[in-house]
């Protein structure tokens, strides 16, 4: 370090050492290495540096025993060498040597011996100097004011309301070096800076009064501003960004939606154009594909790895961003930190400033690296964070506390957060919120494109991946069986050759763009499942294009107490096949599920897909036209001994699959889905006779007396209201469900037989 004009000026102003002018004409590497001794101290015992914050506190004047009396002998001896210098100075030239020895013997005579050498020393180790002279500063600075009594003000407040400010006082002592952070905010080893961060920054410690000129002034809240429909996607294609193939994958989709997103978009504003909403500032951080989690993702898009978290998180910006909320999407910590103002150092500090989102949705991933990033922060904001979670997350899981104690403690729970801040892609458990995704509607002109061009005996696997085609001999077996009945189409992914997992008889078309698979699709009758994926986003898709799924039950079901693909998840919930939403709130004939071991019962669920109509062509309408009250009311016949109905078929023949002989009318108790009711009594729902069920006449026959008959969309209904005493019917066939219960509602359940181990085929239907 070169000592400059400035530093000898310092050094004159805090140093108790008089100079007067000279000439320097003694050259001696003793007399530099004093000087820059000299400004070394000037330097350090400065009251205000460049590098100071507003909440250091440094000494004007110098003490403490200690530090006086290493400044005392400093200044001393540098008092009797500056008069020698002073002597030195005043020699007219060089030529007076006599004099000038004179002088060297006087000054040898009173420096100690090797005074030079140890101040060269000195020079050398400066660094550790400052240190230590640092030290010394802040132990005279605190015994100095608290001998005067001036202190008092940055002693540790007893405030009942603040009891932790004790252990977090000892704690900064000790560590608050540990991150830089705590610097940032103005630390600096001083108990004042400590309480001034504790009650300023953090909230362990009370308000200090004499901050009171320098508190930060309570913001006045913006303001309001209201969120408009927009339908340009420009912008948001421009947030999602570039680089990863998950991103382009993202921006894939949310252009091939675009249209069906306006139209959304205009429909929902007509029946919402006086209701003001708030704009909301959200932020969207999508955890698993930033770098520091790994990113597993997007090297494998293009390889036929899972997509749908990326085919929901693309559905979750749009919604946001067409709903006119003002969204910011973040994929690494680099953007997480600007987005949050997260201070520089290793994340044990809060924010720089307040939460700048209203709503902040994240995923596991992304939560973890908040944790470690936010500081405290996290715990005070944590209520507007929502965590987009496959799987769900139960509360024995969620509570770190119980977890703990009762073993429900896995890597991806003990959160503390509310159970509905759980966001999932299915309607898992009402303990979490329902998120989900977009399926495609399907407009008049795509819909009659189906109609025409579906192949009755043409089917699609579920598996772009090589390995989901690693079968069994037993999954041999029943592609076998279908291979006799339908011409098998595969979208495996593959470089060079075909994947030998994939059997010859099918026809593998590689992976296939999006729009592309939708075509495939829209031609193919059946979609048959592996067993895994579970719980995807691509049968729903198949089922939008006129497909039935095919899916494996599994017995037992699968869980995180017995496999291993669900261990560790935050969740004790069975899964019984592979779709267990597909197969409980849709069912047949657009879902069928069977034991895929048993060969006779694949057999037999391939033969009744064959013969089942496809969904695209319009049903025949029921009751027919012209029917008259009378026959209608003769439909339905009461069993021997029991309250269940079934169908009088002498009254009227009807097409249908299942066969009408099989169906079974009864009433599910309050409280009471229709699943639970048929099971019952022995059989199962069958959602494809709802629409034989759904006519006033069933309530007759079932002995209610209706006080009034309403027609609206309710997934409940045909049901009766036990509140109101109507008779309730269901508009929208789409809504016909086995699931759910009302404690208001007796429920009108369409229930069947069914063959023995073989719930798929009534005892008719062979």
């Amino acid at each position: 370090m070169t000592p400059t004009a400035g530093d000898l000026s310092t050094m004159v102003r805090r140093c108790p050492v008089t100079f007067k002018p000279f000439r320097i004409f003694v050259v001696g590497v003793g007399f530099f290495s004093l000087c820059f001794l000299m400004t070394s101290f000037g330097g350090q015992f400065s009251a205000k540096r460049p590098g100071d914050s507003p909440f250091t506190v440094r000494a004007e004047v110098l003490g403490g025993q200690e530090s006086r009396g290493v400044l005392r002998k400093i200044s001393d001896t540098l008092e009797v060498i500056m008069k020698r210098m002073d002597a030195l100075s005043k020699l007219g030239n060089a030529t007076d040597s006599h004099r000038l020895e004179e002088l060297s013997s006087a000054l040898d005579r009173i420096q100690p011996v090797g005074l030079v050498e140890r101040i060269q020393a000195i020079a050398q180790n400066m660094s550790d100097m400052a240190v230590r002279v640092e030290q010394i500063l802040q132990r005279s600075i605190t015994t100095n004011r608290a001998k005067d009594g001036a202190f008092g003000q940055c002693e540790i407040p007893k405030d009942p309301r603040y009891p932790d400010c004790t252990s977090k006082m000892d704690w900064m002592r000790a560590r608050w070096t540990s991150d830089p952070c705590y610097a940032f905010y103005g630390v600096d080893g001083s108990d004042c800076s400590f309480l001034v961060y504790l009650s300023e920054v953090e909230w362990f410690c009370p308000p200090l009064v004499w901050r009171n000129q320098t508190s930060t002034p309570t913001l006045k809240p913006l303001a309001r501003k209201e969120a408009v429909f927009q339908s340009d996607i420009g912008a948001l294609l421009e947030q999602v960004g570039t680089g990863k193939e998950s991103l382009s994958f993202m921006k894939r989709r949310i252009r091939r939606l675009a249209a069906q997103w306006a139209s959304a978009a205009r429909r929902l504003d007509e029946k919402l154009r006086s209701h003001w909403r708030d704009q909301k500032k959200i932020l969207v951080h999508i955890g698993f594909l930033t770098e520091e989690s790994g990113d597993v993702f997007s090297p494998k898009v293009l390889k036929g790895g899972p997509l749908g978290e990326m085919v929901q998180w693309a559905d979750i910006v749009t919604a946001l961003h067409v709903l006119g909320h003002n969204v910011k999407i973040s994929v690494s910590l680099k953007e997480l930190h600007g987005f949050l103002g997260v201070p520089p150092g290793r994340g044990s500090c809060p924010l720089t400033g307040a939460l700048p989102f209203d709503l902040i949705y994240t995923d596991y991933h992304g939560l973890q690296q908040m944790k470690q990033h936010m500081g405290l922060s996290l715990r005070k904001h944590k209520c507007h964070i929502r965590v987009i979670d496959t799987f769900g997350t139960e509360p024995a899981y969620n509570h770190e506390e119980y977890a703990t104690l009762h073993g429900y403690r896995t890597n991806w729970g003990y959160w503390n957060l509310h159970g509905q801040q759980y966001m999932t892609m299915f309607p898992h458990t009402p303990d979490n919120s329902f998120m989900g995704f977009v399926a495609e509607e399907l407009n008049e002109t795509e819909r009659l494109y189906i109609q025409r061009n579906k192949v009755n005996n043409m089917a699609v696997v579920y598996g772009k991946d090589a390995s989901m085609w690693k079968v069994s001999k037993d999954k041999e077996k029943f592609l076998a069986v279908l291979n006799r009945y339908m011409e098998i189409h595969g979208t495996v992914y593959y470089e060079a050759q075909r994947p030998p997992e994939v059997p010859a008889f099918v026809k593998n078309h590689g992976l296939l763009p999006q729009q592309e698979l939708q075509q495939l699709l829209r031609k193919a009758k059946l979609f048959i499942g592996f067993g895994f994926p579970y719980e995807g986003p691509a049968p729903l898709e198949a089922i939008a294009n006129g497909c039935i799924f095919l899916q494996p039950k599994f017995n037992p079901a699968r869980s995180s107490l017995n496999h291993e693909f669900f261990r560790g998840k935050p969740t004790s919930r069975k899964v019984s096949s592979q779709h267990p939403y597909a197969e409980q709130y849709i069912g047949k004939p657009h879902v069928i599920t069977i034991d895929y071991n048993n060969s006779e019962e694949f057999d037999a669920a391939i033969r009744e897909i064959m013969k089942i109509n496809d969904f695209c062509s319009p049903e025949v309408p029921f009751p027919p036209v012209n029917s008259s009250e009378a026959l209608l009311e003769r439909l339905f016949i009461r069993q021997p001994d029991s309250r269940v109905l079934s169908w009088a078929s002498s009254s009227m023949s009807f097409p249908a699959w299942p066969p009408l002989a099989a169906l079974r009318l009864l009433t599910s108790l309050q409280g009471q889905s229709c699943v639970e009711a048929c099971q019952s009594k022995g059989l199962i729902c069958e959602p494809a006779f709802y629409r034989f069920i759904n006519i006033k006449e069933a309530f007759s026959a079932l002995g209610f007396q209706c006080e009034g008959v309403e027609s609206e969309m309710n997934h409940l209904f045909p049901a009766f209201s036990t509140e109101h005493g109507e008779c309730c019917l269901q508009v929208d066939p789409l809504l016909f469900s086995c699931a759910g219960s009302s404690a208001k509602h007796q429920r009108l359940c369409p229930c069947r037989d069914h063959r023995e181990g073989q719930v798929a085929l009534c005892k008719e239907c062979l």
